[in-house]
Parts: structure tokens; C-alpha cells; sequence
């Protein structure tokens, strides 16, 4: 099946085509039919499926089936909104990339920059905005953004917004949305939490699940590489420098951890940049440019700030810490892999994240294989020693758990249903005292 037979015009065809596309994905041959029918949907994609372009494109054809009359001034129809700055900046580029033939303007909107340029932007009139959700009510409550005319609303990661704090600013968002709109809820898990907001938000919507919940793409090849923790940094030069890795990302579990093992690594001669709340936009995005051109050889990320990276082919994910939340295991690898290409994910654990390691495999389903690297074995009389758990994916605040790691780390994981994780949603301060969207959120 062609995109063309997907019901696109030539000129989106055309545009997509010159981007090297010329098949749809699964998610995108089951989401632009069900969005160009003009219903509700709910759709799970894990990243790197093609997600993206499996609502952007409908909906650009579906505005520019309709265009504004001649002169009338632009209206917002369209509204998407990311969890990250970063996410949300890949996004309208999509947007642009696979607009560039039809006459539809569109702008992103995001914390952490001066608000001024954005509200000249929205002041020319666009007809479709990508927006994060604090910075865009910092908008509202100046009366510089009107969404009376929204005909389409896209919750993209809707997990992740969730996981961030940001549903309040959600619900104040659909208080201002007309009422008869198209709504599209994107979701890389569907937890509980995301079935109870598309019950509240959708409409008889159709339902797209392309990986069953909380699965790993088959196309990554998984490994857990046993060390001690004092050892995880020579191990992790040792790897890159042995294998010539020449793009990695690296999450760690804190900011700090983060800033640590960027200064470690250039140590040992390798280039890297670290990416979280705490950086400036202009730092972040300085980061992603060198490391997708590829003159960045290590990015080191935390969870939340990694949400937006898409770079095709992406070989190697590396674990440096296991996350907090098993879910996140799955966001995290599918960083690489994507769109059916091959990729790599290394995770070095040492025996405090045993029990990390075990509730990960339960949710995956599946034991993932151990390779003990020669001169870093483990001491196997090591004791662990309790993991600070904190909210954010390594934001500041929130109450401390300690979890008693299990001894084995080749212990067969347990076949029976995965725990219930609570996550912490107590809020904390970002970098950016500014913006909506770095206070009172889980920083990245």
C-alpha cells in the first residue's frame, strides 16, 4: 500500500517521498484513514513507528481540503500538544517538512525562550500550532493564543504529559476548545490512567494498538552487561572505544549523573553533551543538532529531556541506570530500532538495580540475556545498597523510597503479572522561573 492509496494529495506525497518514505508504517496505514474518516481515535505507538506522520499527515490533508477563504485571517485549527520542547519542535518540523507544497502556516510554542516572538507569530495567524502545555497557557492568560475555532486536538505521548504533572494544564486547555472538534489521543503505553482521559476526552473513538502494551520492538537487540557500580564508567569508554561506537545515547537516572559522566567521558577522549531540565533551550538544542549531525559522538539524557529525539538509524542505547519506572525501559530503547531498522540497547547493571532489573523483565516477558564483559566482572560478594528513588526521572524533590535490590542478577524473572509502579507526582522547580513548563513540573 502507497501513501497515495491512503486517501493523500500528490503535493503531501510529493513532500513526503522526498524524505526517502515511500511505504507507510503499520500505525501509519491503520491512523491516517481512521483521521481523515474525521472520528476519535486512540492510538498505541511506541516511538519510532512512524506516529508522527501517521497524524500529521491526515490532518494537513484534511485542512487543506478545506483552506480559509482568501483574506479572512488565519485561525488556529489544529492543535498539538507535546510534553517536551524538544518533542514539540520535532513535531512542526514534521508539520513543515510534509506541508512545504500546501498553503497552511504553522508555528511550536514552547518554556525556557522569550514569549514575545512567539505571541508576533501567533499575531500573523497560523492554522496549525504545536504547543507545550504550560507555555501555552502563559498564553491564554495573556489573551495572545484563541482556540475558539480548533477543529482537530492532538494529545501526542500522552503517557508522558501524564507522568510530567502537566494533566491540570490539560483540562484548562479543553475548557477553552470548542466543543465539537476531532480529537486524537497518542500513547506509547496505554496504562490505566490513559484509558480513564480517553474515556473523559474521546468519543466512540477507534482504537490502534500496533505493539501490544508495554512491548519491546523486536528489532532491538537487548543485553544486560553485569558490573560493579564503581565500574560503570570505564566500562562504558571501554565499550565505545572497542566497538567504535560513533552515536550513543546514554540515559542516566539524574541530572547530576548526567553532568558527571559527560566530564568522565571527555576524560577518556570522548566527545559528549549532557540534556536535561536544567540546561538551557539553547544548550538542549545545540546538543540534539551536533549529536543527529553526527559530530556529537554521546548524548547523555534523562528520560523526560530524551522525549523528541528521532534520529533515523540510531545504533546503539545505552542503560548507564536502570530507570525507576520499568516503562520507561521501553520508552528508553525505543529511541533505536525505529521504523524497522536495526538497533542495539545495552543496559550495565550492578546489584543495587537487581530488583530494577527483575520488574523490567516481568513487564517485557522476557529474560534478557547477560554478557559479562572480560576484566569487569562483578564482585559476587558485593551487597547492595538501597537506590534513592526520587520523582522525575532524575528531578530534584519529591520522597525518597529505598528498594532492597534481589542477590541474583541471573535469576529467572518471575512469569506473573508486573507491579502496580505509583509514580511520584510531586512537583519541583526547573531551570526556567519563566515558564509554565519549568514550574511546578517534573524537570527532565
Amino acid at each position: 500500500m502507497s501513501f497515495q492509496e491512503l486517501g493523500l494529495s500528490e503535493a503531501i506525497v510529493r513532500a513526503v517521498t522526498e524524505q526517502g518514505y515511500t511505504t507507510p508504517t503499520p500505525i501509519q496505514k491503520q491512523a491516517i484513514p481512521a483521521v481523515l474518516a474525521g472520528g476519535d481515535l486512540l492510538a498505541g505507538a511506541q516511538t519510532g513507528t512512524g506516529k508522527t506522520a501517521g497524524f500529521t499527515l491526515p490532518i494537513l490533508q484534511r485542512l487543506s481540503a478545506l483552506p480559509v477563504k482568501s483574506g479572512a485571517r488565519r485561525a488556529i485549527r489544529a492543535l498539538i500538544l507535546a510534553p517536551t520542547r524538544e518533542l514539540a519542535a520535532q513535531v512542526e518540523e514534521s508539520v513543515r517538512t510534509y506541508g512545504k507544497y500546501l498553503k497552511l502556516t504553522s508555528a511550536v510554542i514552547f518554556g525556557g525562550v522569550g514569549i514575545h516572538p512567539q505571541i508576533k507569530i501567533l499575531q500573523q495567524g497560523v492554522d496549525i500550532l504545536v504547543a507545550t502545555p504550560g507555555r501555552l497557557l502563559d498564553h491564554m492568560q495573556q489573551g495572545t493564543v484563541d482556540l475558539s475555532r480548533i477543529e482537530i486536538l492532538v494529545l501526542d505521548e500522552a503517557d508522558r504529559m501524564l507522568d510530567m504533572g502537566f494533566i491540570r494544564d490539560i483540562r484548562k486547555v479543553l475548557q477553552a476548545l470548542p466543543p465539537k472538534r476531532q480529537n486524537l489521543l497518542f500513547s506509547a503505553t496505554f496504562a490505566d490512567e490513559i484509558r480513564a482521559l480517553a474515556d473523559n476526552l474521546l468519543n466512540s473513538p477507534a482504537t490502534i494498538e500496533v505493539a501490544r502494551r508495554n512491548s519491546t520492538a523486536e528489532v532491538v537487540a537487548q543485553k544486560i552487561h553485569p558490573v560493579d557500580r564503581d565500574r560503570k564508567h570505564p566500562l562504558l569508554a571501554h565499550l565505545i572505544k572497542t566497538n567504535n561506537w560513533q552515536q550513543v545515547l546514554v540515559f542516566t537516572r539524574t541530572k547530576h549523573g548526567a553532568n558527571r559522566l559527560v566530564e568522565q567521558l571527555a576524560k577518556d577522549g570522548i566527545s559528549g553533551m549532557a540534556i536535561h531540565g536544567n540546561k538551557s533551550q539553547s544548550a538542549r538544542t545545540r546538543a540534539l543538532a551536533e549529536f543527529k549531525d553526527g559530530s556529537l559522538q554521546v548524548l547523555v539524557a534523562t528520560d523526560i529531556a530524551a522525549r523528541g529525539i528521532d534520529i533515523d538509524q540510531l545504533p546503539h542505547v545505552v542503560n548507564y541506570d536502570l530507570p525507576n519506572v520499568p516503562e520507561d525501559y521501553v520508552h528508553r530503547i525505543g529511541r533505536t530500532g525505529r521504523a524497522g531498522a536495526t538497533g542495539e540497547a545495552v543496559s550495565l547493571v550492578c546489584v543495587d538495580e537487581h530488583l530494577m532489573l527483575r520488574d523490567i523483565e516481568r513487564l517485557i516477558k522476557r529474560e534478557l540475556p547477560r554478557e559479562v564483559i572480560p576484566g569487569f566482572e562483578p564482585d559476587l560478594s558485593a551487597k547492595p545498597q538501597p537506590i534513592q528513588l526520587r520523582s522525575g526521572n532524575g528531578g530534584g524533590g519529591g520522597r525518597t523510597q529505598q528498594r532492597r535490590p534481589q542477590a541474583n542478577p541471573s535469576a529467572q524473572p518471575r512469569q506473573n503479572a508486573p507491579r502496580n509502579h505509583s509514580r511520584n507526582r510531586s512537583q519541583t522547580s526547573s531551570a526556567a522561573p519563566a515558564s509554565r513548563d519549568s514550574r511546578n513540573r517534573k524537570s527532565a
